[in-house]
């Protein structure tokens, strides 16, 4: 194309994506009560947190008191192969290769970390020569005929831990993660069986549960529901609709989007928020998409609602944290808005960016809501790391170096949860629940969480600085599975009472177009551009080809074939 092509081409572009008016923000009340600027600032270098997790965590070699993290477990449950043991906290005395047959380790640690590493670049599938995304089958359940991923591989061990078969969220999220990982090696042997088989498992769940989730776990063998003296998990529904949702757009199977849809139904029926653990922000995300795709109306302020409020009945006060606890922000964590004042969790703050950045692609009207608490999020999250918090706020400051600086408290609390100790600690204070799992045997160490930790790559991704501090670029794409083709997408939020400017570099020379304001930010096609963001604004931007001629359909606007707008009607 000759240079005058080229010129009248972009300007094209520009004359009609400048046409458009601004997307109205919504709020999301919980986050309007979380201080712009979070205070003292700190953004760590998630990246590379996330990279050194995976090289510390993996070695075998490890020589130091309560290492390796890791060892192979060769009971061959489920397949006939050896898989991967990684400790739920450092030092757990259930675990390693000398008790139980090295059999007792969980899924949420061992998936969480090939899922984090894998969104980092890392291929897990052959890494120094071992196979660790294969290995991930053996959580597969097939032996005790659930046909699922399980947080553990048999019941022989089920009852040292937490979850299996008796605890709905537990026997859901390891799915969720298959799932996602599956996404990343879609050729991996054996994973597209694993895959059909859960999305068969979970359609009929749904279909036999017919709009009712009010149960503590389904029996996924007997394919039954169920009821124990643990909470009625309602948000089961979102897992559900995740799942299905994302076997429908890997296989085009119309049942799946249809489960998808009754479940997020489900869900939405419910008179009292159904939050229980980690669903919930899923069930959102599952709201947003399908209102972009399948022309659905679901109440989505009503599911962020749910996700953020602390508001759950059951699960007393599950959500998401605010406060500034002697003159720390705390504010953006996840977990119970009600234990000891309150009490955040590393996982759960990680894993809710999981659904809850990418659902601003399908609705840029929360741009600033979700901008501002992955900024407190983020920003408090270094306060789990006995290296980012002053030793009079953590339990075990005299213990930090066995964390190797990759492996964090599981939480930050208000005060002590424990009857009797550190009560002298002031808010926030950096601890962990694993003593109290296996009282007088575990040690003290075991408050560092192993498993929640493994989920870094999930900030690792999707976090990163500018020249602006406090301004991150958090990438919209990375943990958006089994999407349609798109344009990178970032989402940049500016917590100052003044404009900004960022300076914005894309991989190759192009255009940018904002979802907010819904127009190009330059004039010019180039590699890095200036974006100015108002005062306690965002912007979301789509990085598009020097040379494309917009298409309307269906009132969404395209370029190429590829949505980059799902709010736009051509004027």
């Amino acid at each position: 194309m000759n240079k005058k092509k080229l010129l009248s081409s972009c300007f094209y572009l520009l004359i009609v994506l400048c046409s458009y008016g601004q997307v109205q923000q919504k709020p999301i009340s919980r986050v309007d009560e979380m201080p712009n600027l979070p205070k003292p600032l700190m953004i760590i270098d998630w990246k590379d947190m996330a990279l050194r997790f995976d090289k510390l965590v993996y070695d075998f070699d490890a020589q130091e008191k309560y290492w390796p993290m890791v060892w192979i477990d060769s009971t061959g449950r489920n397949f006939d192969q050896p898989t991967l043991g990684m400790y739920t906290a450092i030092g757990d005395v259930r675990q390693g290769l000398s008790n139980h047959e090295g059999m007792f380790h969980e899924a949420m640690a061992n998936m969480g970390s090939v899922l984090g590493a894998s969104l980092m670049g890392i291929d897990k599938s052959n890494q120094a020569n071992r196979n660790y995304v294969g290995m991930l089958k053996n959580y597969f359940n097939k032996e005790t005929g659930w046909n699922i991923m399980m947080n553990n591989t048999a019941p022989e061990v089920a009852l040292l831990g937490g979850g299996y078969g008796r605890d709905w969220w537990y026997d859901v999220y390891p799915n969720l993660l298959f799932y996602a990982i599956y996404d990343q090696y879609p050729s991996e042997p054996d994973f597209e069986e694993i895959a059909r088989s859960i999305a068969e498992k979970f359609y009929s769940a749904d279909s036999i549960l017919n709009g009712n989730y009010d149960y503590s776990y389904f029996d996924y063998g007997r394919m039954k529901p169920m009821r124990n003296n643990i909470c009625a998990q309602p948000d089961a529904a979102a897992g559900h609709a995740w799942v299905l949702y994302s076997a429908y757009k890997k296989f085009g199977d119309k049942r799946y989007l249809k489960g998808a849809i009754s479940a997020t139904r489900a869900l939405q029926s419910n008179q009292i928020n159904p939050t229980y653990e980690l669903l919930m922000p899923f069930g959102a995300y599952m709201a947003a998409v399908l209102n972009a795709e399948q022309d659905t109306s679901f109440d989505l302020e009503k599911m962020l609602d749910w996700t953020f409020d602390g508001t759950a009945i059951c699960r007393e006060g599950w959500g998401v944290l605010v406060g500034n606890w002697n003159g720390y922000d705390i504010s953006g964590t996840v977990g119970s808005t009600v234990d000891h004042g309150g009490y955040g969790f590393l996982m759960n703050t990680f894993d809710a960016a999981w659904p809850l950045l990418p659902l601003v692609r399908y609705e840029p009207a929360y741009a600033n809501a979700i901008g501002k608490w992955m900024l407190n999020a983020v920003n408090a999250s270094r306060l789990f790391y006995p290296q980012h918090i002053p030793r009079e706020h953590q339990t075990l400051p005299d213990s930090s170096d066995v964390t190797k600086g990759v492996i964090a408290y599981e939480g930050i609390a208000m005060a002590s949860t424990f009857d009797t100790l550190y009560k002298d600690l002031k808010a926030p204070v950096a601890q962990g629940d694993g003593p109290k799992w296996v009282p007088g045997k575990n040690p003290a160490v075991s408050q560092f969480s192993v498993y929640g930790s493994a989920h870094v790559g999930l900030f690792g991704a999707t976090v990163e600085r500018t020249n602006v501090e406090g301004i991150l670029k958090l990438d919209l794409l990375a943990t958006d599975f089994f999407r349609q083709n798109a344009y990178p997408t970032y989402l940049c939020y500016n917590p100052y009472p003044t404009k900004k400017t960022i300076r914005f570099e894309l991989k190759e020379t192009g255009l940018i177009y904002d979802l907010v304001s819904q127009k190009t930010l330059s004039s010019q096609s180039k590699k890095t551009h200036a974006v100015d963001i108002p005062a306690n604004q965002s912007v979301v931007l789509v990085c598009l080809p020097s040379v494309a001629k917009p298409v309307y359909r269906n009132n969404k606007m395209l370029i190429n074939n590829v949505i980059v707008d799902f709010k736009k009607r051509k004027n």
